[in-house]
């Protein structure tokens, strides 16, 4: 298995939470809630990253209300649980929305 592909114990995620403020635990999943200034401007955004999670192969789930959206990430693959890969995911997200 690819080591970003590890699964984490809670405690791993909890103390690697600690670089990704907002992002919370629960349900196996780690998540966040981002707001844009408009729809189209949410709809862009996941345009954007898109490629990137093709790239890493890591699709997160997506769920877009208006103008929030709320990233649910974690590894389907190992059993829906939370792996390097999703805060690589993560931090990407961090990255565009910052930019």
């Amino acid at each position: 298995m690819e080591e970003d592909l590890k699964i984490l114990s809670e405690e791993e995620i909890k103390e690697k939470l600690n670089d990704f403020p907002g992002w919370k635990y629960h349900d196996n999943k780690i998540t966040k809630e981002f707001v844009f200034e408009s729809f189209d401007k949410a709809v862009e955004f996941v345009n954007k990253l898109a490629p990137f999670c093709n790239r890493i192969d890591h699709h997160p789930d997506i769920h877009i209300y208006y103008k929030k959206i709320v990233f649910d990430l974690q590894r389907f693959s190992v059993g829906g649980k939370v792996t390097p890969r999703d805060f690589t995911v993560a931090s990407e997200i961090e990255r565009l929305f910052t930019a």
